[in-house]
This record gives C-alpha cells, structure tokens and sequence, in this order.
C-alpha cells in the first residue's frame, strides 16, 4: 500500500495524519498515543469526527475537539494509484510548540514594537523590516523586503554596515544617521547593529532604531514634572515657577559660607549670567535656585537641565527647540531658553556639554537669539543663564574640554562654592544639624557622639561634602539602637568604616596634591605668587607644589602678569 509512504512523507510536516479512503475508512495514521486508541485502521470516520458535520472535500479546513484536544484540521485530496483523503492535524492546544506557528508570533511581536527593526541575510538582502521602521524613515515593507540594503537606501555597498558586522561580527552602538530622505527631508534614526551568529559563523544581521521623538516627549514630561515636585520636608515652595530653595534654606556658619551668600546675593540682583563651580555635594542647584528667587527675574520660570544626562544628539533640539519635518518623528517644540521665558535657565553639569554643541551655545549666548532646529527663523532669548561645574573651568580649558570662549559668555561673573573639608566650622554644624534633623524623622534619640567619631569626621576629606555627610549621619542614626548609651564608628557599614580609619592619611595627602583646586578668583593669583617666591620662581617646583602641570602654571603667570622681581 501506497498510504504508509505517503503519510510518513506528510508527517515530515505537520504533527499528526489520517489517511482515509474514497469511502472515508481509516487506512493509515499516525496521531499521539491520546487519539490513537480510538481509531482502528478499517473503521469509519464518522465514528471520530461525524460526517453530517464536514464534508471532507480537499483545503477544507476546520477545527474539532478529539478525545479532549482541539485540533485545526486540514483536508487534502491526493491520488496515487488510488484516490487518498489526507486529514493533517495540528494541536492548537500546543500552538506555540509549532515552528512556524512560533515564527508567525515572533514576528507579530516585533510589528507590535515601539523600536524599529530591520534584518539582512548573508547577501545584503533585506528579510525583516517591521512597522516602527517604516514609520520612521517614511518607506514601506513592498519597498524594501527582498532588496540588498545599497539598492534599498541607494548607497555604495562598500559603505555598507550591515556587511561590516557580518564580517567583523562585532556590533557598532549608537549611530544617528539619515539613510532615506522624503520630499528632500533627511529622516535620522538612532539606531545600534547586532550580528546574529549560529553555532560560531554569522547567518543575519539586524538593527534596532529607537524613536526618538518619544523618548523626547518623556524627557520634556520628566522636566515638567521636576517642576511641580515637591519634597515633603521642605514646608516652603514656589510652585509656581519651578523652585524650593532660597538663600534662608542654605545653612551653615562659617565666614566663607556666608561671605559667598552675599557675592550670590548682589549677583542676582543685576540679572547677570554666572558660573558657579563646585565639587559634587557642594549644593551648585540650590544656590542657583537661591539666586533666582532674589532676582527681580522671581516670578518667571526657573527651568533646571543636567547636561550630562541628557544623549547628545538629544540635547540640542531639547535646548533649542525644533520645528516639524527637522528629523524623524520631529514635531514643532519649543526649546528650554524659550521655555525659560523671562526667567532663569540653569545648565547643570556644562562641562560634560560635547563640544560640537558648546559652539551653539556660545552663538545663542553671544547674540542673544535662538534657532530651532530645522528652522531659519530666531527669536529672541530673553532669560538669565547660570551655568554650574563641578570641575575647575581653568582646568577644563587648559584640557581642552570646554572652549574658552564659551567660558567667557557663561562666566560674565563666577561664584566658587568652598568643599566642606576648607570648611570645618560647616562640618560641626552639619553634624549636629543633620542629627537633629534625623531624630525627627525616625522619631528616635540620638545618645552623644564619642570624641574619637567626631574627630575622624573633621579629619575625613569628604570628596561627596554635605551630600555624602548627611547620607553618613543617616546610617549612623538607622544603626545604633536605644540601648547605646554613644554613637561610634562601630554603627556605621563597614565600607564606610574603612575610609573613615583612613581619613587621617587620605586627607593629608590631598591637602599636599592638590592645594591650587581650594583657591578661585582673586586669591588664586596671591597664591600662585606666593608659591613662586618660595620655590625662587623655579616654575617645575612651584608646578608640583601647586599640583598642577608646568603649562597650566605658565598660562596663569601670563593670565595674572606675573613678573619675577630682578
């Protein structure tokens, strides 16, 4: 009989096969142990699946619950020799298990995505481009699929990067480039490049595109949202123009702290742009928030942006704006110096700004007009710009990080803001105030401080300042129980113990390396003379003494015009 062969062909395809003939009498199957002890070769179909229901005539296709599985069941007409009936069942109660049927949902998902995806075979020819890819660059699947990618985008294969990853099998990251352009219009994607391998050797190669347009409606909801947050220990806010800090909020007693209140103070008041360098910790936004509620500029909006959290191909259209068409998924936004309106635009962190970007900024800071990008039309930029570091600005030019003159458009004026380690009567303070302030929190008292704590406190060198005190003062408080009768190094984590017990060391070593990083302004160049004199103007020592490179020194004796007494 012709039946077994055919049927182990068929079974080749799909999960289970009866094979009936003309009069509908099983002559061949083979089916899971579960069906199979109700079918008997020679007997009637209808005894399985009941005739009045089908009609058995070939693609007739329909789904049946045998013996408590449901089953898709297709009809096939075939003949060889004699007339057959062929009956392919497939377990929908096991779908997924199913090759193709696994392919058919994995591509659904990958239609489904927000990210675009595209893939290439061995020979460059597109073979998987789904929805979100065809939304961004503005082509269609028909247009595509099938295509090698140079014919598809129409560049020279050469400069191909798909063909580059299947031959170096490495992936490239975080490109951002226009492969089509619609009406003339570039469509830029940002996209990554991944080769997919087998058994050792790279048999495709596929990208994933994000949408950048969402990720900038989620950043422009992020900074509205940071506006209206409000924390619930500070009793006084100003909701209604972006701010939670004013000068009454920064506390501490030592001259400097108070001395460098009164510069911010009269800074503010002249509406001037202003620099402010500090190390991390130092409390950079909340000065600068200070200074925008003492600034007739009060009422308007105060509108805060860390540059180094923002991707850089991002970060421009954000503070700029851009204009419907510019890019793919661009719509008409407004930019963070339109947003600030008449108010203040704080730029954290400038100096992790790339450089192709600084060049725009110090246009728009020079003339005073913003464009947006895509658009020939400026307006006016209207706000206060302050600007925060927390690297020396000096250092960053002489390093060639930051432009000099960028530096003199963000820098009309500069406050330095002190590290807690120059500021030891703040860290008293802190210590006391930070305790006070936790015993509230956690409804807990707090036993005296041994001698020996405190003295490593004031000994540490504090690279994390009021910040990274207030976190300690908190696990001491969250550690100690109410049977201590003191508070001592032994409540703290053991990685905090570990760089207390060094603090002595650590701290006198940092005083002598890098004594140059605690001076600014005026009483820089009195100690850049003073060291001078004292190493008899030898410029190699006095270099190393001020920590600071030959060239670095040598640009500030020309900066100062210092001159070596005869």
């Amino acid at each position: 009989m012709l039946a077994p062969a055919i049927g182990s062909l068929i079974k080749g395809f799909v999960d289970e096969v009866i094979i009936l003939n003309i009069n509908h009498e099983i002559v061949w199957h083979d089916t899971n142990s579960n069906l199979s002890k109700n079918i008997e070769i020679g007997m009637p179909i209808s005894k399985l699946i009941p005739c009045n229901e089908v009609s058995f005539e070939h693609k007739e296709t329909f789904s049946k619950v045998l013996n408590g599985t449901k089953y898709s069941i297709e009809v096939k007409a075939l003949t060889f020799e004699v007339p057959y009936i062929i009956l392919c069942l497939e377990d929908l109660s096991d779908l997924i298990e199913n090759k193709s049927n696994r392919l058919y949902c994995l591509e659904k998902v990958i239609d489904s995505l927000d990210e675009g995806v595209m893939m290439s075979n061995l020979n460059g020819d597109i073979v998987l481009y789904n929805d979100a890819q065809e939304k961004m660059e503005g082509l269609s699947k028909t247009q595509v699929v099938g295509k090698p990618l140079w014919s598809a985008y129409n560049y020279n294969p050469q400069n191909s990067e798909h063909k580059h990853v299947l031959k170096t099998k490495k992936p490239i990251f975080s490109r951002y480039k226009a492969h089509s352009k619609i009406d003339g219009v570039p469509r830029y994607v940002n996209y990554s490049t991944f080769p997919i391998q087998k058994n050792g050797e790279t048999i495709a190669v596929f990208s994933i595109s994000t949408n950048e347009s969402r990720l900038k409606d989620r950043l422009h909801q992020t900074i509205e949202e940071k506006r209206h947050t409000v924390d619930n220990q500070v009793t006084k806010t100003y909701s209604s123009n972006g701010t939670t800090f004013t000068f009454e909020d920064i506390k501490g007693r030592s001259l400097a702290l108070k001395n460098l209140i009164k510069d911010a103070q009269n800074i503010a008041v002249h509406n001037a742009d202003v620099l402010i360098v500090g190390e991390t910790g130092t409390g950079k936004e909340l000065f600068a928030q200070s200074m925008h509620n003492h600034s007739p500029r009060s009422e308007s909006p105060f509108v805060a942006v860390n540059c180094a959290a923002i991707p850089e191909n991002l970060l421009e259209s954000t503070l700029f704006g851009t204009v419907k068409g510019a890019f793919t998924g661009a719509a008409d936004q407004v930019g963070l110096f339109e947003y600030a309106k008449n108010g203040t635009l704080f730029l954290d962190e400038i100096n992790s700004m790339p450089m192709t970007l600084q060049s725009k900024l110090m246009r728009v800071l020079q003339e005073r007009l913003v464009r947006r990008v895509g658009s020939n039309e400026t307006k006016p930029v209207n706000c206060t710009v302050i600007s925060a570091s927390n690297e020396d600005p000096e250092m960053l030019i002489v390093n060639k990080k930051i432009r000099l003159d960028l530096f003199y458009r963000i820098a009309r004026t500069s406050l330095y803001i002190p590290p807690l380690r120059e500021r030891p009567e703040d860290i008293h303070f802190f210590i006391d105030y930070f305790l006070k302030s936790y015993q509230e929190k956690f409804s807990k008292i707090a036993p005296p401080m041994t001698e020996a704590l405190r003295r490593m406190l004031l000994q540490y060198n504090w690279p994390g300042n009021t910040r990274e005190l207030e976190h300690l003062i908190e696990n001491l408080m969250i550690r100690h129980s109410d049977t201590d009768r003191t508070i001592d190094i032994d409540h703290l984590p053991v990685f905090m113990r570990g760089k207390l017990q060094g603090s002595e060391t650590s701290n006198q070593e940092v005083k002598e390396a890098t004594p140059f990083k605690s001076m600014f302004t005026s009483s820089k160049k009195h100690y850049i003379l003073a060291t001078l004199e004292q190493m008899d103007w030898n410029i190699s020592a006095s270099a190393r003494k001020l920590g600071i490179s030959r060239q670095s020194l040598q640009y500030h004796i020309k900066k100062y015009n210092l001159v070596k007494p005869n």
